[in-house]
């Protein structure tokens, strides 16, 4: 067992874990942060996305030891403390970005790390961005213009609106 300490969501949380507990099932199971969703195992869906220090990481790739002394982000932390939505979760609310919902917080996520690395993206930008995330419900394109539309951009300019 290692002692770990890391800042999750502005807390500082520490506790003791194995060496190889995955940084997904410390959120899930240590922290109770269920909105981290384990979709594969392989680092292949993108379900599991968080931030650490400000990286996007596959946190069912990660263990937990490794995020020491780290910043990290899930979806949890993305709304306001009175549970107002953020600018990407409203979008994503607005222009339908979610069927199941299985997949939103690794996608929300991701593209919170697009939209501060590209603030105005194209289409394409988007799209690439999102190839490690899954949907296996939406065809994407509503997606894509939630995360088009949380830029400031006009949905109307997305190909095939």
């Amino acid at each position: 067992m290692t002692q770990i300490s890391m800042i999750v969501n502005g807390d500082k949380v520490t506790d003791d874990v194995a060496d190889q507990l995955l940084l997904v099932e410390f959120l899930r199971n240590n922290l109770g942060l269920t909105g981290t969703h384990v979709g594969c195992d392989t680092s292949q869906c993108g379900a599991c996305v968080v931030h650490v220090d400000g990286q996007l990481v596959k946190s069912c790739a990660m263990f937990a030891v490794e995020a020491a002394d780290a910043q990290v982000a899930t979806i949890e932390g993305q709304a306001a403390p009175d549970g107002t939505l953020n600018a990407i979760q409203q979008a994503f609310q607005t222009h339908h970005g979610l069927q199941c919902g299985f997949c939103t917080p690794g996608m929300v996520m991701a593209a919170a790390a697009l939209l501060h690395e590209v603030p105005k993206p194209t289409e394409s930008q988007i799209r690439t961005y999102l190839e490690g995330n899954f949907c296996r419900c939406t065809g994407y394109q509503n997606i894509v213009k939630a995360v088009f539309a949380a830029s400031g951009q006009d949905v109307n300019l997305i190909a095939g609106q």
